[in-house]
């Protein structure tokens, strides 16, 4: 990644992706948000830096590109900077913050209309893992022939996750690599808990499809 900090957080005083802050007993997080709110910067670089690194690892898997990503988690933070007054606790911050980050991919998604190749890689909390690793393996690792069909099994689940529409591709990646609840995705993308079930369904079933006999 680039070693400057984003343009967003530079515009109102806040270091680049750090990592997730542990903010300890001086503040809970309602009442961070609350000193945020009232104008305290102090309290807004530290909500800022307990989500940074979700948002920016949320926003690389979904648009497969660094400075998309970039341009994303910067857009992301200036809103939540510009807006933070209008948030009334009637859900959670992360919730809230997700919302704004879905609907700004979801956008540029539709925007672009252009599926890149999808890479092997994923980044998450625990830096960067391959995807296939991501399914379990059931023994004979330094078999040949398995070598060649988790590498065929790779290549499919890279050609369906491309394929899948914006909603769908968000939805699974919510839920599988950031492992929200069904209830907290569907608040995050405005809709309901069922409708992000069906989502869900939708993708992991073209998913199944493609694999075939694979697994």
């Amino acid at each position: 990644m680039t070693s400057n900090p984003p343009l967003a957080r530079q515009a109102i005083g806040i270091p680049g992706p750090s990592g997730r802050l542990a903010i300890g007993n001086r503040m809970d997080e309602e009442a961070l948000i609350r000193a945020a709110q009232a104008g305290d910067h102090d309290a807004f670089e530290q909500l800022v830096r307990q989500y940074d690194s979700g948002v920016l690892r949320l926003a690389m898997n979904l648009l497969r590109s660094e400075e998309d990503a970039y341009d994303i988690y910067q857009e992301a933070f200036l809103r939540v900077y510009r807006n933070l007054g209008t948030f009334r606790f009637d859900c959670g911050f992360h919730t809230w913050l997700y919302r704004i980050v879905s609907n700004l991919c979801i956008d540029f998604l539709r925007r672009k209309r252009v599926r890149r190749t999808e890479p092997a890689t994923i980044e998450s909390e625990d830096g960067t893992v391959d995807r296939i690793a991501l399914i379990p393996a059931s023994g004979g690792e330094s078999d040949p022939e398995r070598s060649l069909l988790s590498q065929e099994i790779r290549n499919r689940i890279h050609t369906v996750l491309a394929s899948l529409t914006p909603r769908e591709r968000l939805v699974f990646e919510l839920r599988h690599f950031e492992n929200l609840r069904l209830k907290e995705i569907g608040e995050a993308m405005g809709t309901t808990e069922e409708a992000a079930k069906n989502c869900l369904f939708r993708a992991t079933r073209k998913l199944r499809s493609a694999l075939g006999g694979l697994l």
